[in-house]
């Protein structure tokens, strides 16, 4: 039987601990406990979210008139296609760096530069997360999902997720619709293959290390990330908070005449390039910026973090994030995006 809470805090169900109220919220751990919390919410005339761990949300101060899932539907089925081919279908409510850990154990690789990074396999492909040159997008084969819309259990292929730079089908074209609850991925029983991304071959280089398993990349992007990134149970953060902008190749040179700066850059497969986002907020000087007036604060050691220090309400996160904004698009015309989705977006 599930347990329907009323009137809960949602500054617990998200990594910035910020937010109003749940009308309702429980726990699934099963794909028979989804169904029922579907039904139970339809038949009280209420929206519905299903989240994982709350690392790349934000909720409003308004709170949410519904119905919170939260999932923690779990399980790992591992099996192989010949010696090196491996498929892992896992419950979306799995903790995914634990994912990441299991996957190494068995000489797997594919996942392992997403090491450290927090919240459940679910949100993984919701947001397309990626680290130091790996993205779901490279492994994914399919979702299941319970599809709201025809009330039935469904199966995505990966190109039906629609998966881009920090986006999918579930972020942006029809959020709410599917409830994720588990997903198949494709990994190779290999070593990872050099030339790695740029800070992390700069780490290998550094620490002479010239033998790669998936372990060593994992140990090497824990450590990177163990000195660069706040820990999110210690200090309220959702990680990065802006994507890296997207532009071509002409509007890149023109900025850099225009700055008379070398900003940080990395080739896209299409004709576009990805520029750095932290660069731009330390360039305008907001790195290691503390605000009083807000309670918020960029991290001194990566600006695309934004920290809650103080703050009491989503507003005032919003307030610091246009100051932001504001102060990158005055000063190079770019206009930086939001990565974290600020809840609820509701599909009935």
């Amino acid at each position: 039987m599930i347990d329907f809470k009323q009137n809960v805090s949602l500054k617990d169900y998200t990594s910035m601990r910020l937010g109003g109220e749940a009308k309702f919220i429980c726990f699934v751990t099963t794909r028979i406990e989804l169904l029922e919390a579907v039904s139970w919410a339809r038949n009280s005339n209420l929206p519905i979210i299903m989240i994982g761990g709350g690392n790349n949300i934000i909720w409003s101060d308004a709170g949410f008139d519904g119905l919170v899932i939260v999932n923690k539907i779990s399980g790992v089925k591992i099996s192989n296609e010949g010696s090196d081919n491996f498929y892992l279908t896992i419950g979306a409510g799995e903790n995914w760096d634990e994912i990441v850990q299991q996957s190494v154990d068995l000489g797997l690789t594919g996942i392992e530069a997403m090491s450290s990074i927090p919240g459940t396999v679910g949100a993984s492909v919701v947001q397309n997360i990626g680290a130091y040159g790996q993205e779901i997008s490279n492994t994914l084969l399919s979702i299941e999902a319970f599809d709201n819309k025809i009330s039935d259990y469904v199966i995505l292929s990966a190109s039906q997720c629609l998966l881009g730079y920090r986006t999918s089908l579930f972020k942006h074209h029809e959020p709410g619709r599917y409830l994720i609850t588990a997903i198949t991925i494709n990994l190779k029983k290999a070593n990872p293959i050099p030339p790695f991304y740029r800070s992390l071959q700069a780490y290998l280089t550094d620490h002479q290390i010239t033998v790669f398993t998936p372990q060593v990349i994992r140990q090497a992007v824990q450590e990177i990330r163990s000195t660069k990134l706040p820990d999110p149970t210690k200090i309220p953060n959702c990680g990065s908070f802006f994507a890296n902008p997207i532009i071509s190749y002409q509007d890149f040179f023109l900025l850099q005449r225009v700055l008379n700066q070398q900003i940080p850059h990395w080739k896209n497969s299409d004709d576009s390039l990805k520029i750095s986002a932290a660069w731009l907020i330390e360039f305008v000087g907001l790195k290691n910026f503390h605000d009083n007036l807000t309670g918020m604060a960029t991290w001194d050691k990566q600006p695309l973090i934004l920290i809650n220090e103080n703050s009491k309400s989503t507003a005032d996160l919003e307030a610091f994030r246009d100051k932001i904004i504001q102060s990158v698009l005055q000063k190079t015309g770019i206009t930086l995006i939001q990565e974290p989705e600020i809840l609820p977006l509701v599909a009935r």
